[in-house]
């Protein structure tokens, strides 16, 4: 299987690179429905084949973008996170630069990487270590881990620092208080399925303000919204089974929901990023009408997803 990194720089695995596309109507994090969004991308981190330099990316997954336009991004095969200045040509490894390996300064094959604000620093989804791995920005020396055995692969946090992680394995979310190592089921945690309560194979979440929960169901093709104490989930875009037409999905990986319960989902293996209104069952191709490929209109396996503050896609 493969799956593929998410926020709104579109993380693009099998390119090697991420993406940057703005809309052309819009410059607020609230995009509205009926924006048109530009449909030629910018490369503004990796795009220079495969490899382990400092210009280079080897199957990005995961990525978060600061207040500064900073992105991190989760390099998978050279087991490190790369800080990208905006505009820069080139990235620095901030966090596990010492190879593959289960020592605190390294990584095996992570997935996903957020920002907490509130510690000024990262937190990294260590796939292949099974763990959770907290870093700070301000002092690359002061590592931790905060979470252990757990099959890790998405992970978010909320405002009130909750931090809510995706287990692949167990086919659940978990929600976690800070400082705390168990956490409670607030998705799927009912064995794999294509039951409302049921996930399979979940890949990547994302938490509104109501502390909804929202899940890339990737082997169901579907994003699924769990509603705060609630028992089993809501299909809100997909779930008519595998394939491309405007009801379906393709192996989902990352998604995002604006102020306007819009979701706006990276469609993997359809190559493409689609949006759909809130209440709707068909949704909108965003960006990737043109097929898979490496020009500047296409994509090629769209892993992350993530807004910034001007409302552009990552």
């Amino acid at each position: 299987m493969f799956f593929y990194d998410n926020l709104y720089h579109i993380s693009s695995s099998a390119n090697e690179q991420i993406v940057f596309i703005s809309a052309t109507l819009l410059r607020s994090a609230n995009p509205n429905v009926n924006v048109k969004w530009i449909q030629n991308g910018v490369t503004v981190a990796g795009g220079n084949g495969y490899g382990s330099r400092m210009n280079q990316l080897h199957f990005p997954w995961g990525l978060c973008v600061d207040n500064n336009h900073t992105i991190y991004i989760a390099d998978f095969y050279n087991h490190r996170i790369v800080e990208w200045k905006c505009g820069a040509t080139t990235g620095r490894v901030v966090a596990g630069s010492n190879g593959l390996g289960n020592r605190l300064d390294q990584f095996n094959s992570p997935r996903d990487v957020i920002i907490d604000k509130q510690t000024d620093s990262l937190i990294v989804c260590d796939r292949g270590n099974q763990r959770i791995i907290r870093w700070s920005r301000h002092n690359g020396t002061n590592v931790e881990t905060i979470i252990t055995n757990v099959g890790c692969f998405g992970l978010t946090i909320d405002d009130d620092r909750f931090l809510y992680i995706v287990d692949h394995d167990k086919h659940e979310v978990r929600r976690y208080r800070m400082g705390e190592s168990r956490g409670i089921v607030v998705a799927g945690g009912n064995g794999q399925g294509n039951r409302l309560d049921q996930l399979s194979h979940p890949a990547y979440v994302f938490v509104d303000r109501y502390h909804s929960v929202y899940v890339s169901d990737y082997s169901n093709h579907r994003v699924m919204k769990w509603m705060k104490g609630a028992k089993q989930g809501i299909v809100v875009a997909g779930g008519q089974g595998q394939g491309n037409s405007l009801t379906q999905l393709s192996n989902p990986g990352g998604v995002v929901v604006d102020q306007s319960g819009t979701v706006y989902v990276a469609d993997g293996w359809n190559h493409r990023i689609m949006r759909w209104s809130q209440g709707t069952t068909e949704g909108s191709v965003i960006i990737g009408e043109d097929g898979c490929g490496s020009q500047s209109n296409q994509l090629y396996y769209p892993t992350g997803l993530s807004f910034d503050r001007e409302g552009n896609l990552y």
